[in-house]
């Protein structure tokens, strides 16, 4: 189905609350949670037509009807004819590579992607020869020279975890799409209401439900949407055979979070902004990360590109790793957890946590310092963020 199509004459916040929905003959007004393993068939005729085209509801590995309202009121709200659910959003990037590339194919990745992206890159992909080349996020050029006649993708993160650096996806497209690769696009940190890849010429969007599509930090989930062949038949095959499937009760509470996405949205911005202002003042931070700023050297291409600056703030302390323990370690409101997109801010210093995982090398090519500090911006009063940051920035003065 094109959820585009059906829903066109619906704004962002109706389709959060409406798109998907198919009443069962009970008229329940909220959605229901299909927890069920299996579907039963009218007659054994029913059973066979229904394997034999993979429509209607057959197993919930592939076919849920809470799964089924959860992928379309996505795709309606990315603009995408197709989703397909996963269990996280690894197996979302996973499903993709895995339906759509093969041996001897090329991947052009950003350097600054998740820690466990490059690990799945890297260490698992290569076994099938696949291989990965890094460049700079922000340098169409070099995304150009890293071209081979091998290349099929191009995978990003904008605004890319933790430095909040920024991709031109209307010029990665152009490029892309002039050698004939699909540009994939996480839009985790931005979501629909922030960020619109497809407008902009991509040909793929992931996302990790996990973070702000849930929005409170309760179940792990993915997505992959896209067109109805690459995503609603290869990503699709792909689920339905190897089994990375989004639970139903997961995809239920991702309902309830996109009904309030754009809201929360908003006020994490309007939060972050005025969080790394205020940051920029003081004098044990050396740098801020984050787009909303005009020092932010992407600033112009954030107000172009977004129509918000999002809930992430990172900076750079002074003192290296000692300070950025310090700090985090003195917060008694701010959580201490590598999750984000939660109503409670949450901090944590990727070099040893998100990017642990990465040689010293990789951190470095990635810009992944010890000073660095990341902090998701919650929905809590913003003094009582402050105060709790405050703590630990008077130790370092």
């Amino acid at each position: 189905m094109n959820a585009t199509d059906e829903h066109s004459e619906l704004g962002f916040a109706s389709l959060a609350v409406r798109a998907g929905q198919v009443r069962t003959q009970e008229g329940e007004h909220a959605e229901p949670i299909f927890l069920t393993s299996s579907f039963v068939f009218a007659n054994a005729a029913e059973a066979a037509a229904r394997f034999s085209t993979a429509t209607g509801n057959i197993y919930s590995r592939f076919t849920n009807p809470t799964v089924r309202v959860f992928q379309e009121r996505l795709a309606a709200l990315e603009g995408g004819e197709s989703c397909i659910a996963t269990g996280s959003g690894m197996a979302a990037i996973l499903a993709t590579c895995m339906a759509l590339l093969k041996s001897g194919d090329h991947i052009v990745s950003a350097s600054g992607v998740f820690g466990t992206t490059v690990s799945l890159f890297n260490q698992y992909l290569s076994k099938f020869g696949i291989v990965v080349s890094y460049v700079r996020l922000s340098e169409p050029a070099a995304w150009k020279v890293a071209i081979r006649p091998e290349t099929r993708l191009f995978f990003l993160e904008t605004p890319s975890n933790p430095l909040m650096e920024l991709a031109d996806i209307r010029a990665l497209a152009d490029l892309a799409h002039a050698h004939d690769i699909l540009l994939v696009v996480d839009n985790c940190f931005c979501t629909p209401a922030l960020q619109q890849p497809f407008t902009l010429g991509a040909d793929l969007v992931i996302h990790s439900g996990t973070k702000y599509l849930d929005g409170q930090g309760r179940c792990v989930g993915g997505a992959v949407v896209g067109d109805r062949q690459r995503v609603g038949v290869d990503v699709y095959g792909f689920l339905r055979t190897a089994g990375p499937s989004l639970s139903p009760f997961n995809a239920w509470v991702f309902l309830k979070g996109l009904e309030t996405l754009q809201l929360r949205m908003r006020a994490h911005s309007e939060a972050a902004l005025r969080l790394a202002r205020w940051l920029e003042t003081q004098p044990a931070v050396a740098r801020v990360y984050y787009p909303g700023l005009p020092s932010h050297p992407q600033h112009e291409l954030a107000k172009r590109q977004q129509s918000g600056f999002g809930g992430i703030v990172s900076f750079d302390l002074h003192g290296g790793r000692e300070a950025a323990w310090t700090l985090i370690d003195a917060t008694r409101l701010i959580s201490i957890t590598a999750n984000l997109g939660d109503a409670k801010s949450t901090i944590t210093h990727p070099a040893t946590t998100t990017h642990g995982r990465l040689t010293p090398q990789e951190r470095e090519a990635a810009g992944i310092g010890e000073g660095l500090v990341r902090i998701s911006v919650g929905l809590e009063d913003l003094a009582n963020i402050q105060a709790d940051l405050e703590r630990g920035l008077r130790r370092l003065a």
